[in-house]
């Protein structure tokens, strides 16, 4: 009797031991698995990044090359104002200036009369001109903060 209780514990240990051993060998399969899906999600999510990363890169660079134009456009701008090569006029109301008088429709053989302008001073052009700047790169600054903000939310 005492040979057969050594002999049936000896078994439920084997089967206990071979239970265990499976229940070990299935927790690392999913254990495996589970590292293996994290992994490919990490790859994922790193190929995402880069690509953001890149078109942030690039949407930078186009708003920098945008900002360079726009303050070479008034440099240029600025250097005609200083050289008289370009002066700066405002449309003038006929009433305004004491033209009252001059005729509304030309007649044949006189010039025709066009809208009247007057010029500015040069100081004022200049102050214009850097308040258009001024305005010029904050308006390439919002475009550029509106598309990062975009480039996020994708």
């Amino acid at each position: 009797m005492l040979l057969a209780c050594a002999l049936t514990w000896q078994v439920q240990g084997w089967r206990l031991g071979r239970q265990l051993a499976q229940q070990a060998e299935q927790h690392a399969r999913e254990r495996q698995a589970l590292a293996e899906s994290t992994a490919t999600q990490l790859l994922t999510e790193r190929r995402q990044r880069e690509e953001l990363t890149q078109q942030l890169h690039a949407n930078e660079q186009q708003h920098y090359q945008e900002f360079v134009d726009a303050q070479h456009n008034q440099a240029r701008l600025r250097d005609r104002l200083a050289t008289a090569d370009l002066r700066l006029s405002v449309l003038v109301e006929r009433d305004a200036t004491g033209c009252a008088s001059l005729p509304a429709a030309a007649s044949a053989g006189s010039l025709d009369h066009g809208p009247v302008r007057a010029r500015l001073d040069p100081a004022h052009a200049r102050r214009i001109i850097a308040i258009t700047e001024r305005g010029d790169q904050g308006l390439i600054a919002l475009r550029a903060c509106q598309a990062y903000v975009r480039a996020l939310q994708r």
